[in-house]
């Protein structure tokens, strides 16, 4: 469940991680490039500064943030009942053959805050 389903902050998450992890690709290739060509290219190379900031979305740690979106993205979720919540793997359908009704799977965690 992403930060936007939830209503509780931005959501930083791509839409598949091979998508996200080319994002961080392009994010820290592009903010470790404009450092490291500055000796070469000079000023000219903070160029890709932007770059790397745009495909983090602003910054490492909104990828990283983005990135355990991604993988959790509805596989949790938290529910809340007389003060007391609990974070809990959500029910997914199990693949059956064709013209079966969807089986669903029962959590396998429940964890106590």
């Amino acid at each position: 469940m992403s930060g936007k389903d939830m209503g509780r902050g931005p959501d930083f998450s791509s839409s598949s991680l091979p998508r996200h992890l080319v994002r961080g690709a392009v994010g820290f290739g592009g903010l470790i490039a404009s450092i490291a060509l500055v000796p070469s290219l000079g000023p000219v190379a903070l160029l890709l500064l932007p770059i790397g900031v745009l495909a983090l979305r602003g910054c490492p740690m909104c990828w990283t943030i983005g990135l355990l979106q991604t993988l959790s993205r509805g596989r949790l979720r938290r529910s809340c009942d007389g003060g007391t919540c609990a974070l809990s793997v959500a029910r997914r359908p199990v693949d059956r053959h064709p013209g079966q009704p969807a089986a669903y799977e029962e959590p396998i965690a429940a964890v106590r805050e």
